[in-house]
């Protein structure tokens, strides 16, 4: 399969891959996929794309003309169909989200809400249980750490708390970075490493769970609860240890099976020129964990006669978050950055490449498979075109469609 099957879904956009989700999926009275980015020209925009009428429209949801791809949305549908768009400005004042006025209708929303206050905000991960009839919302705050808030309505949000952070005298200089995925019903799942793998050269892959109250590791033992925040990152299972190997770390994404069992996906970096792909899975008893596929160096166009400022930035992995066996990579081919489909059979003992694009005139990077899609074709986005650094790119949000 190669990119011409794919279409432009947003013509001038980039983001972040620590803000999810970046993409959702719908099958209602329309059939529609939506996603929100960054321009070039620091517009924050949403768009939505109906597969039956191909028709595509945008939103602008926020223009303050700060160039950075950190500042672009995480999304949350709502059970009535309208949708919820989280956004911060890179190390900035306060998590901001707006609601969509009506159902599967982007064209008109709510007037903005503030979630917190916190400074050095970003990061923005969204969550609704059903069981708890509860919001969540995640981020990067104060002190560098992931924090949290909840509300009962969408509008008025509890005082944010950290949730997580290392013990003893190295708190104040750790800042974990996280991924977050839910069942929408009682549980969550956070994968989160002890920091940047620029400032952490055993940079480790950890996970816990939040279930009905508790925090717990992966085989059922709990280790703290709502009541007794932040939980330790020494008590989280430690699904990968860099200081053992002596090769950091990064994730990318984490999903769930249909046992609800997590699957990690992450990078092994050997060397800022050698970057690995790999996944870790529960099977039930213990974390089954293997590499994927190399994946080259770093994706940005280094200018010439400069030092790369982001040497860890690969060029992308994410699952099939209805089929974890199934994950998406961004990785060099004949020097040039190519999406390719990896597919495992046997738990993640062997893995087979399917390209999805082929012979690019232009590197494809950090793609991402729309939250709530689980058709069987092959559906997600991704980044296509000149990216220099996270404040200075050109680039166009690109979609290979598998809803018919």
């Amino acid at each position: 399969m190669t990119d011409d099957l794919s279409r432009s879904f947003a013509p001038d956009g980039a983001w972040c891959w620590f803000q999810d989700p970046r993409a959702v999926y719908l099958s209602r009275e329309h059939q529609r996929t939506y996603a929100g980015w960054m321009t070039a020209r620091g517009n924050l925009d949403v768009g939505a794309c109906d597969h039956r009428t191909r028709e595509l429209q945008r939103f602008t949801l926020k223009s303050d003309g700060e160039v950075d791809d950190h500042n672009s949305c995480s999304l949350l549908l709502l059970a009535d169909g309208r949708l919820m768009a989280f956004y911060a400005r890179h190390n900035g004042l306060g998590l901001h989200c707006r609601t969509t006025k009506g159902p599967e209708d982007i064209t008109e929303w709510e007037d903005e809400v503030i979630v917190a206050n916190t400074p050095r905000t970003t990061y923005s991960h969204p969550v609704y249980l059903r069981d708890e009839g509860l919001f969540y919302a995640f981020w990067r705050g104060e002190d560098w750490k992931p924090v949290f808030a909840t509300s009962g309505d969408g509008r008025t949000w509890t005082p944010p708390r950290i949730l997580v952070q290392e013990a003893g005298r190295e708190a104040a200089n750790v800042r974990p970075y996280i991924k977050i995925v839910a069942d929408g019903q009682s549980t969550i799942h956070f994968a989160l490493t002890n920091g940047h793998p620029r400032d952490e050269p055993a940079n480790s892959v950890h996970y816990f769970r939040y279930e009905r109250g508790g925090f717990f590791r992966a085989d059922g033992t709990q280790i703290g609860g709502l009541d007794r925040v932040p939980v330790s990152l020494g008590k989280c299972d430690l699904v990968y240890d860099a200081k053992a190997t002596g090769v950091r770390a990064w994730l990318w994404d984490i999903a769930l099976d249909d046992c609800g069992h997590p699957s990690i996906a992450y990078t092994r970096l050997p060397a800022k020129t050698d970057h690995r792909y790999c996944c870790a899975r529960w099977d039930g008893t213990a974390w089954v964990d293997r590499e994927v596929t190399p994946g080259g160096r770093w994706f940005p166009q280094t200018p010439m006669f400069r030092r790369e400022r982001e040497p860890h930035y690969s060029g992308g992995m994410a699952f099939r978050h209805a089929n974890p066996s199934v994950v998406y990579v961004s990785r060099p081919i004949r020097g040039v950055f190519e999406i390719e489909k990896w597919s495992t059979a046997d738990g993640g003992m062997t893995w087979t490449p399917t390209a999805i694009t082929a012979g690019s005139a232009y590197g494809n990077v950090r793609p991402v498979v729309p939250r709530g899609y689980a058709g069987e074709a092959d559906h997600l986005l991704w980044m296509r075109g000149r990216y220099v650094h996270y404040t200075n790119y050109r680039t166009e949000i690109r979609m290979l469609s598998g809803p018919k």
